[in-house]
């Protein structure tokens, strides 16, 4: 296969799959309606005028700059065969991202404060204490096809092991492609991948665990609704993150295969990883379609009477244009993100050091496998 070609399909796709991402990157189907560019406001002001404006300053200028870089960078990396510029467009993409991003998040907030969205609103919070005293049971079921995976992974290299040549070809990319380079080999360069496994594994399942403990986002307006909506939304996304590990594990494994028995293809690789790879793009894009940022479109009973509240307008608290928390004053480690789907760590909180130490000791765990095997 021409490997021109092959680096240019890839700068497009991953450019392209980056440009649509930032392009939807402001509206409800990664973030929660109230918080339009990490501005909170009443939900009557989630569509104001101000917050149309923004959206479609942002739409327009991400577009013209994702067309622009991704047709310049994939043409400069099929003319150079490297798939640098397409992560030199990538970082540019952000970049020009994240400044509009600053740029909606600021005119929305000076909108908000000139004309008072709110100075009349009954502000209010609710807390579901049962998820504390019951919380949402971990999918323990869920973890089975990634324990299976490891555990065929595992037998399979102990097979072939012995019969493995003294050095061994691991495939590394660089500016110029894709390189194989000789190691001696060894249980940590034979199993290495097996060990990012068990890491990935264990890791996932220490953050579903997390999760499943951490502060919720209900609605003030209809709580005990909200409430059992959010527990199906928690048991959706810990379902989905253990099967994204099995389909990474997957993936692993069929690059442990090409690795023990030297297969260099190129066609095959990209069916090793690229199979996989897509399964997770659906299970993520079904999970944002069907569910929503904190399971705000999963259907719940709209009988309830509303309480009239809003949500409090806590915007003193996050910074970094509504992507960074710190209230010192709040017990959460994890709290529901306001750009994005998922969670953030509340750095205001001295707990929130251990999630960021084990988050350092995978990668640090990692690195020590990558520059021992």
């Amino acid at each position: 296969m021409n490997t021109l070609l092959v680096d240019a399909a890839l700068n497009f796709g991953i450019l392209a799959v980056l440009s649509a991402v930032l392009y939807t990157a402001h509206s409800p189907l990664l973030n929660p309606s109230a918080v339009p560019f990490g501005v909170r406001v009443p939900p009557d002001k989630a569509r104001a005028a101000a917050v149309e404006e923004q959206r479609s300053r942002y739409r327009g200028a991400m577009l013209v700059a994702a067309a622009v870089v991704t047709v310049l960078a994939s043409a400069l990396g099929a003319a150079l065969g490297t798939l640098t510029a397409g992560a030199a467009g990538s970082l540019l993409l952000c970049a020009l991202a994240a400044a509009l991003w600053v740029r909606a998040h600021r005119g929305i907030a000076r909108a908000k404060a000139e004309g008072g969205w709110y100075g009349q609103a009954r502000q209010g919070s609710v807390v579901d204490t049962s998820l504390r005293t019951d919380p949402v049971r971990f999918p323990w079921g869920w973890t089975v096809p990634a324990l299976v995976v490891i555990a065929v992974s595992i037998a399979a290299g102990v097979v072939v092991y012995p019969g493995l040549p003294d050095r061994i070809a691991l495939p590394e990319r660089s500016s110029g492609g894709t390189v194989y380079h000789m190691y001696t080999t060894s249980v940590w360069t034979a199993f290495g991948l097996v060990l990012c496994q068990v890491l990935l594994t264990l890791t996932m399942a220490a953050v579903v665990a997390g999760l499943l403990r951490a502060r919720a986002d209900l609605d003030v307006a209809r709580p005990v609704a909200g409430a059992a909506r959010y527990r199906r939304y928690l048991a959706v996304t810990a379902r989905s993150m253990m099967g994204i590990t099995a389909l990474v594990n997957l993936m692993l494994l069929g690059l442990s295969a090409l690795m023990w028995s030297d297969t260099r293809s190129t066609v095959v690789t990209l069916a090793v990883t690229g199979v996989p790879f897509v399964a997770v793009l659906a299970v993520v894009a079904r999970f944002v379609l069907r569910v929503g940022p904190s399971g705000s479109r999963l259907p719940e009973d709209t009988g309830e009477e509303s309480t009239g509240l809003v949500a409090r307008d806590d915007d003193r608290f996050w910074h970094g244009a509504g992507t960074i928390y710190v209230n010192a004053d709040d017990p959460a480690v994890l709290v529901p993100k306001r750009a994005g789907i998922g969670w953030t760590v509340n750095f205001g909180n001295p707990r929130s050091l251990v999630v960021a130490a084990l988050a350092l000791a995978v990668a640090v765990g990692a690195t020590v496998v990558q520059a021992v095997r």
